[in-house]
């Protein structure tokens, strides 16, 4: 096999025609090519380490100019969903180096592109852009000068700024979309039991998508005095449609609950409804019963992981005893299995959806330790503040690759 060269990407990096910066995800500037400083007429020490907007702030003598404000929302939109986004020729002037005070016409042609982690959060926002000043005012002169090339060239470039004007109203309509889809799933969501839970906090971070909504849920329930059920689920896949899904199993297993024996029971009445329910097999969920007299938990799992049992010292106990297939691939005759174990006051339980331990390419054991080992070390916090920690410590605080529901119950 013959060994590759090592490749010095900060010369490769220097080198690049392009003109490019990089910027962390609040936007300072950490590194610049010679491209770029040729182009803009600066110096490497009036860039690095200045936020982007300080270093090309706008032009105050043209109000009305909009490249400020496209840029920044293409630096929101890669910093939100992850993705390449690529902009329209816009106007964007920018100071002028000589005369301190003034400002230079500029039209420029943007790529944004981010630079991911091994978490899949933006670590680096890669700014490339040509410079299509020339351009624009060659296409664009005065009308007693113009020929039919020109015209058409100027034809061309009014309508890709429609275009963009477009795109840019499509966005919005998408936001509004994402919206009601989100206010729908929050009403899916609703727990009339949770407003007598102070000992409880909940999470929900669905993974950037088209609506951003998901198909995981959560659920609490008094379903007597002492005794309080709670769950987390996961439907397969991932929108609006995985999102009803989850709304019709979330209520009938938050029933099933109430009417039955215990959380083995109750995930065998939804394996029942499930299978008239189409998109529903392959659902993943563990419902847990908390009796606070006995101080006990009862647990059964569909295929679902391991719910966590901290206790006041750090360690962890995975209730992982009553772990059978998801919904739809379990044989009816044969009853669903279900685990007791006890706990001490001052503990407490964790249930979450696969998003917060699951990555590409990892093992399942490697997320549990991660997991275990985040609880280790906030064992003494409140409920809220050891839910805020784990999104942390597990990189999925802004939202991941897969959708994360998360439930933290003090005991």
């Amino acid at each position: 096999m013959v060994a590759l060269p090592v490749v010095d990407h900060a010369a490769v990096f220097a080198a690049v025609p392009a003109p490019c910066l990089v910027l962390d995800p609040r936007l300072t500037i950490v590194e610049v090519n010679e491209a770029y400083l040729d182009v803009t007429g600066r110096r490497r020490e009036e860039l690095l380490g200045r936020p982007f907007f300080a270093a090309f702030p706008p032009n105050p003598a043209d109000p009305e100019a909009d490249g400020v404000e496209s840029l920044r929302t293409s630096f929101d939109r890669v910093r939100a969903l992850r993705v390449r986004d690529a902009m329209a020729v816009h106007k964007y002037d920018i100071p002028l180096a000589s005369s301190p005070g003034a400002f230079e016409e500029r039209w420029w042609s943007p790529v944004n592109t981010p630079v991911l982690d091994e978490r899949g959060e933006v670590r680096w926002i890669i700014h490339r852009v040509e410079d299509a000043t020339a351009f624009v005012r060659a296409v664009v002169p005065p009308r007693d000068h113009a020929d039919p090339a020109q015209a058409m060239a100027a034809e061309l470039y009014a309508r890709g700024r429609e275009l963009q004007r477009l795109n840019e109203e499509l966005r919005k309509a998408h936001a509004e979309e994402r919206h009601l889809a989100l206010t729908l799933q929050n009403a899916m969501l609703y727990t009339p039991d949770l407003r007598r839970h102070h000992d409880l906090a909940l999470r929900y971070r669905p993974a950037a998508s088209s609506l951003n909504v998901c198909g995981d849920w959560y659920d609490v329930a008094d379903v007597s005095g002492d005794r309080l059920a709670a769950a987390v689920g996961d439907v397969v896949g991932h929108g609006l449609e995985a999102a009803l899904i989850m709304g019709m199993l979330r209520s009938a297993l938050s029933a099933a609950i109430r009417a039955s024996q215990g959380p083995a029971y109750a995930l065998e009445a939804l394996d029942m409804y499930a299978e008239s329910v189409e998109g529903a097999l392959g659902t993943t969920a563990v419902k847990i019963l908390v009796d606070k007299r006995s101080h006990m938990i009862v647990y059964s799992s569909a295929g679902h992981p391991p719910p966590v049992l901290l206790h006041a010292d750090g360690s962890c106990d995975l209730l992982d005893q009553a772990t059978d297939p998801p919904l739809g691939a379990w044989t009816a005759s044969v009853p669903r299995s279900q685990a007791v174990t006890g706990y001490k006051p001052g503990d407490a339980l964790l249930l979450y959806t696969d998003g917060l331990i699951e990555r590409r390419g990892e093992d399942i054991d490697v997320g549990l330790a991660r997991l275990t080992g985040a609880l280790a070390r906030c064992a003494d916090r409140t409920v809220e503040r050891m839910a805020d920690t784990v999104l942390e410590r597990l990189g999925v605080a802004q939202g991941a690759r897969d959708d994360v529901a998360l439930l933290v119950l003090a005991l």
